[in-house]
Parts: structure tokens; C-alpha cells; sequence
């Protein structure tokens, strides 16, 4: 278990970081809070904590009910999921390294004491301080590229152009309350659609399609929502069916850097 790789976080961008260093001969252990919010649920190995497996491509990641249980499944070679927000798993396991890919903008408390070779995944991060490294996932000429020293691009809340269309693509929740779908990822939709319902205490508020195309994105039904919330992911590229089971090129491209990063980073270690 010298080569025990943590990652905070399973959704899908974490998923392709994940897939990398386990297929790269790292054994891999996820850490994931009780209910996580992934949008993108065919590609997000966070499914696991709901259905007990969940099966990325040709990868199959397990639940683990106990640190026991995790130990257990690394040690069969298996890729396992834990329940555990505060990262408590981490001083037990002693990891080569520990992988912030929760994505969450702002540091949830992930340090460079946690484990010889730390990485963190987009802004709130700074390298060489935070983090040894900080990966950038900004689409764009960086993408991909480690840091050393200082952050990944701020956030600017605004998605990537695919297929000609940026914010058009995601869908964020009208209402508070629970989301109840009414498509499912994979449908083909039209714009103005109703794809889902938020059940508010005034009744329930219609969630519609934002443009022509795939549903390659919603967040599972029953999930509780706040106004705001991002909860759907629409691709207008309609003959992309496949690739609402496959990791996204920007999933893939990102984990490259992670590898980068962990393998230099040993290397300078001479671990």
C-alpha cells in the first residue's frame, strides 16, 4: 500500500483522474461525502456510495462500508469508494499521495501534511503553500497544465463552448426543493422541454430544456435542490450519444496532469 493514492471527490472530472492512475498501476481509494451531487452520473464513480458499484468504461469501483472494508478491496486490487467527507481515512492510511479533485472552488481543508505528494484540482488552491501542485481545468491553451507555484484560473461560472453553445448547456434549478425527473440521461431533447420538476411547498416548478440535444447530465432523482443549483447538462451535438458513457476529453486531459504531477513529484522524492 506504499502506492495508495487518495482522491477527495468522484464525480465525473475526478472519475477520469481516477481511471488514469488506477489503470497507470496505482491502487486508488475514494473518499465521497453521504450524498454526492454528480451531474454527469453514467461517467462518476460517486455513484458507487448510492448503487454499491458503479462501472465507468471498462472500471468498476466499489463501495466500501468500513475503512476495513476499503483496506480489503485495495489489497484484492479493486478500486473502492469510502463515505467520508473530513478525509479521517487519510492519516490512517498513510498514501503516497492525496488528489483534491472536489472541485469545489475554495479549499475544504486539504494540506500538504496529509501525505508526501498533495495535488488539488482547479482554483482555491495554491502551490506550493496548499498543495505541491495545482492542475488546471479551465478549458482553454492551459487545461491540463501543472502549477508549482500560485492558482488555477479563478472561476468565472461560465461552462465552455461545446458545439457552439456555452451557458446554454447547463441547466441550473429554478426553486428549492426536490428535483423529480421526468427524462433521463441519454434523451434526446428539445428546447423548452420539461426534463424535470422541483416539489416546493407551492407546488412544483418546471425545469425545460435549454437548447436542442442529448441529455448527457442530470442530477438523480429525489436529490434536494436550492434556486441556483447546477442540475442538468445538455451536449446540442446529437450524433455524441456515446459519449454520455465514456470520460470527456477534458476529464482525460486533466488526469494526464495529475499523473504528471504525482510521478514528478515522486521522482524528486526518490520515492
Amino acid at each position: 500500500m506504499k502506492e495508495l493514492i487518495i482522491v477527495r471527490g468522484g464525480g465525473d472530472l475526478a472519475t477520469g483522474t481516477i481511471y488514469k492512475l488506477k489503470k497507470s498501476g496505482f491502487p486508488v481509494l475514494i473518499l465521497e461525502t453521504a450524498k454526492p451531487s454528480a451531474i454527469r452520473r453514467n461517467v462518476a464513480f460517486c455513484e458507487a456510495v448510492y448503487q454499491g458499484t458503479q462501472t465507468v468504461e471498462d472500471m468498476t469501483c466499489y463501495l466500501a462500508e468500513t475503512l476495513e472494508q476499503a483496506d480489503a478491496l485495495l489489497r484484492e486490487g479493486k478500486l473502492a469508494v469510502l463515505v467520508d467527507p473530513m478525509g479521517e481515512a487519510i492519516a490512517r492510511l498513510k498514501p503516497l499521495a492525496v488528489v483534491d479533485a472536489i472541485l469545489a472552488k475554495k479549499n475544504l481543508g486539504t494540506n500538504r501534511d496529509m501525505a508526501p505528494i498533495t495535488v488539488a484540482l482547479g482554483p482555491g488552491f495554491t502551490a506550493g503553500a496548499d498543495v505541491d501542485a495545482v492542475v488546471e481545468t479551465k478549458r482553454g491553451h492551459n487545461l491540463g497544465r501543472v502549477l508549482w507555484c500560485g492558482s488555477a484560473a479563478a472561476n468565472t461560472g461560465i461552462p465552455g463552448i461545446i458545439g457552439g453553445f456555452g451557458k446554454e448547456r447547463v441547466i441550473h434549478c429554478p426553486a428549492k426543493g426536490i428535483l423529480r425527473n421526468v427524462r433521463h440521461i441519454t434523451d434526446t431533447v428539445s428546447k423548452g422541454e420539461i426534463i424535470a420538476f422541483v416539489e416546493t411547498d407551492k407546488g412544483p416548478v418546471p425545469v425545460k430544456a435549454t437548447l436542442d440535444g442529448i441529455l448527457r447530465g442530470l442530477i438523480r432523482d429525489g436529490y434536494p435542490v436550492n434556486v441556483g443549483f447546477k442540475m442538468a447538462d445538455i451536449d446540442p451535438r446529437a450524433e455524441e450519444y456515446n459519449n454520455c458513457f465514456t470520460i470527456s476529453d477534458k476529464a482525460r486531459c486533466i488526469a494526464g496532469g495529475v499523473l504528471e504531477a504525482i510521478l514528478q513529484r515522486k521522482g524528486a522524492l526518490g520515492l
